[in-house]
């Protein structure tokens, strides 16, 4: 049977990652929608290839000519404008699977929708669950929805764990999340001051957009991915831990009451977990070269320096705070790492605006989705004034 899929975030790495994936599998996928922020070009170029019913650039306003384009390099592909037209074609009846890969707290609405909607959720943005992550496991409960998770630490923690969701709570004693540590997991400290964004943006083993690669590189990706631990598997916060692995092989590991530990291993390459989501609960081949353990040679394990990585430290907080405060960590790290690339900000200054940001951004009840979007507002603007208060004592 045809899979029909929409992926909101087409351009981005793991809208490539995806298309990849599907290339291999003409008669088991079929692509529906393909969704874009302003890359129109790059977007024309995707339609052309893959020729879905709809298209939509959520950060344009509507556009004739630019319309016409997209119908005659598609054979017929509509295409829509807004963000409106996200949550529309995350809830098509014509799709059954929706990718979620739209990066920061805009992809939030459209990941609800296909939740609420019952699709089956390929879920690649953090901030479903971390901005809202017991409303958003509440719209997979009600819609009837199946959530499966993209992140490879989190892809790996759904394979190692039991079927039975009951069994998994009563039987697992810890989760444990791989970290890469990034390109300066052994930089002397007093280097950090003169991190460039460049320097940022390499990661050692994975290839990822610059935003997702700088919160690699602070930590503040692993911080994000244990609060999306805690809501995707209903696990405590101290049941969930964090370990440095530099070859980045093992993904995720899973420990059990009786002692054993189950851990799911594979090359740095996305189009595993995507693979895994598409075909589940089948087996498909994702593209990714196969694991040669001899030549990795060694698997190495560390515990995170917090000197070194605040912003794990600063994510463990926010989760204990609760409430809100879990959307004004998102939040204030969004705006410091922008700041960082566009060479506003200094490197070890980002942690210090999501700090200050959650003393003056209190957690507030977590009530509704209007209550989270309006907390991430306002520590966008308080992250913003501690930008520039920075970029002052700078000057």
């Amino acid at each position: 049977m045809t899979a029909h899929l929409t992926l909101l975030g087409a351009t981005g790495s793991v809208g490539a990652s995806t298309l990849d994936v599907v290339a291999r599998h003409p008669g088991r996928v079929r692509v529906f929608a393909l969704t874009a922020h302003r890359s129109s070009e790059a977007l024309l170029q995707l339609c052309a290839r893959h020729r879905p019913r709809h298209a939509v650039l959520s950060g344009l306003a509507e556009d004739a000519a630019l319309r016409r384009r997209f119908s005659e390099a598609g054979a017929g592909t509509e295409l829509r404008f807004g963000t409106r037209a996200l949550e529309e074609v995350a809830v098509d009846p014509g799709c059954d699977v929706v990718m979620a890969a739209i990066v920061g707290a805009v992809g939030l609405a459209p990941a609800l929708c296909a939740a609420r909607g019952g699709k089956r959720v390929l879920l690649a943005n953090k901030e479903a669950l971390v901005v809202a992550g017991p409303l958003f496991m509440q719209a997979v409960r009600e819609g009837g929805a199946t959530l499966l998770p993209i992140d490879s630490e989190h892809n790996a923690v759904f394979q190692c764990l039991p079927r039975d969701h009951a069994e998994a709570r009563a039987s697992v004693r810890r989760i444990v999340l791989t970290a890469s540590g990034g390109p300066f997991r052994q930089a002397p400290l007093e280097r950090l001051m003169r991190v460039t964004p460049e320097e940022a943006c390499a990661h050692p083993n994975w290839v990822m957009g610059r935003k997702i690669s700088v919160d690699s590189a602070t930590m503040m990706n692993k911080g994000l991915e244990v609060i999306e631990a805690r809501w995707l598997f209903d696990v405590a916060p101290e049941r969930i831990e964090v370990l440095i692995h530099p070859q980045s092989v093992v993904h995720s590991l899973v420990e059990y009451v009786d002692g054993s530990v189950i851990a799911q291993l594979s090359n740095p390459d996305m189009r595993v977990p995507i693979a895994h989501a598409l075909g589940f609960p089948q087996r498909i081949e994702s593209g990714a070269r196969p694991l040669d353990l001899a030549a990795v040679g060694q698997l190495a394990f560390e515990r995170p320096d917090l000197a070194r990585f605040p912003c794990l430290a600063l994510a463990y907080r926010a989760l204990a705070q609760g409430g809100t405060a879990a959307a004004v960590l998102n939040a204030a790290n969004e705006i410091a790492v922008e700041a960082f690339l566009d060479g506003r900000l200094r490197y070890t200054a980002i942690p210090a605006v999501i700090e200050c940001c959650l003393e003056r951004a209190p957690a507030a009840p977590a009530a509704s989705l209007e209550a989270l979007l309006e907390a991430d507002r306002g520590a966008r603007r308080e992250a913003a004034a501690s930008v520039a208060q920075a970029m002052g004592r700078a000057a």
